[in-house]
């Protein structure tokens, strides 16, 4: 399965089942829904979050001055759908 090294860069992405992990600099972001299921496939996808994680937790830790909080991302401009 495909990993990320979090933090570091802002076009990594990973999927775990239906659940999408992008990389960005500040953050990694996840959204989407996974269900860890009481078989084969559930037990592979949890190992996977947990990886993930631990890369994640991993990367913080090895940060010396961590802030309290950093601010939310930047609103984005809507345009009008130009196939629409």
């Amino acid at each position: 399965m495909k990993t990320i090294k979090p933090f570091a860069n802002e076009s990594d992405s990973v999927g775990i089942a239906d659940l999408t992990v992008e990389n960005r600099t500040d953050r990694v972001a996840l959204y989407g829904s996974l269900d860890l299921t009481r078989d084969k496939d559930g037990l592979k996808n949890a190992r996977a979050l947990r990886d993930l994680l631990d890369r994640v937790v991993t990367a913080l830790e090895a940060e010396k001055d961590l802030p309290d909080r950093i601010p939310p991302p930047k609103a984005t401009d809507s345009v009008d759908n130009p196939f629409a």
